[in-house]
């Protein structure tokens, strides 16, 4: 994966990361004949034609600052940096720190029976977690996290900090299997928080049966930029695996590439993160992951009947929120703006007047009406 998520890194630097584009009418126009067309067109004005055949250019530039950077806290308004000039993976595992480069000098991914030896170089480490793991301080309230990452850099942390923030991204090597999909869930989206730095751009979770996930840090890009990399690296690592299970590690001394992150901490910074890991574990406690899965009808068979299956989501958790509490709340999903210059997501609000009616047809007056005229009102 690691191999894979370089590839797609060298893929859009070397600007050949394939654009993504809306099509309206995806039969006729997303072929190979009109990507060959479209390529003919002038490179400052690829959109005119492309919008005449009813295909839209989606924005891109999310995808410049995917690698090497990170969120960093600031009092009242944090910072996005990056650093396209380092060349090192992080690594966290046990709630230590470690780096190594995946970029050799001459710009080329570092072999992939290196890489495998450093992983299982760290690996093999016995260190024990640390009493004062340092991630829990990215789940802290910003303003508190920028006082602290002060301290952190006035403590001489700074060189170790400038390494995590640089990373091409973190990988994060968890020692225990999942157990069930409600662990699964918890443990991608927040984990334990000893071994997540969480303002890092993306994350690539690795339990210890292969199971993996990428949380990412949302406020600066849409997650449909994260979806794209994990298709492509799943698609490139399962078709194009960079090693087999046979394939040995390389022979070579891993203890001198790899970086063993160490961080100076005072009293005050280890009363702080025994504060935020206290605040995480109350966060976390009162979120509640319970799954249903319901096979009578799905989106096919919504299709049939010509009734749209995100409309009826929409309806489902408007009557699901109406049962519970009787009332009805103002409700949104997102609508992506992408087609338009460093376009992100706008708000559809889609409660209204007529959900509000379909939703007491359903739970108020079922018996009231027919058939004909409840499959009108969705």
């Amino acid at each position: 994966m690691i191999v894979s998520a370089m590839r797609f890194l060298k893929t859009i630097r070397a600007g050949y990361l394939e654009p993504k584009i809306l099509h309206l009418n995806p039969d006729k126009r997303d072929t190979q004949g009109f990507n060959k067309c479209i390529r003919f067109a002038p490179t400052l004005m690829p959109g005119y034609p492309a919008y005449m055949a009813n295909a839209y250019p989606l924005d891109m530039s999310q995808y410049f600052r995917f690698f090497n950077s990170t969120r960093l806290p600031k009092l009242n308004r944090d910072e996005l940096v990056a650093d396209k000039s380092r060349k090192h993976l992080l690594v966290l595992r046990n709630g230590n720190f470690y780096v190594f480069d995946v970029i050799d000098k001459d710009g080329n991914i570092v072999k992939a029976s290196e890489i495998q030896a450093h992983l299982q170089y760290i690996l093999s480490d016995a260190t024990p977690a640390p009493e004062f793991p340092l991630g829990y301080l990215t789940s802290e309230e910003r303003n508190t996290w920028a006082v602290l990452r002060q301290k952190l850099l006035e403590n001489g942390n700074e060189e170790a900090l400038k390494k995590v923030d640089s990373a091409v991204f973190c990988l994060c090597l968890d020692d225990f299997p999942i157990k069930d999909d409600v662990h699964l869930s918890h443990n991608m989206l927040h984990g334990s928080g000893m071994n997540r730095w969480y303002d890092k751009s993306f994350s690539i979770i690795m339990t210890q049966d292969g199971t993996a996930a990428v949380n990412l840090e949302h406020s600066w890009r849409e997650g449909m930029t994260i979806i794209r990399f994990q298709n492509e690296v799943f698609r490139d690592s399962t078709q194009k695996p960079a090693i087999s299970p046979q394939t040995l590690p390389a022979k070579v001394d891993s203890s001198q590439a790899v970086q063993k992150l160490v961080f100076h901490l005072g009293d005050s910074l280890k009363s702080a993160i025994s504060t935020a890991k206290k605040k995480f574990g109350a966060t976390v406690s009162s979120f509640t992951i319970v799954p249903m899965e319901y096979r009578g009808c799905g989106k096919e068979f919504l299709q049939t009947q010509k009734i749209s299956p995100d409309a009826v989501a929409q309806l489902s958790s408007q009557m699901a929120f109406f049962r519970q509490y009787g009332q009805t709340r103002t409700t949104h999903e997102v609508c992506s703006t992408a087609a338009f210059k460093h376009g992100r997501t706008e708000t559809i609000r889609s409660a209204s007047f007529y959900t509000k009616k379909c939703t007491d047809a359903f739970l108020r007056n079922l018996s009231q009406h027919s058939m004909a005229e409840l499959r009108s009102m969705l």
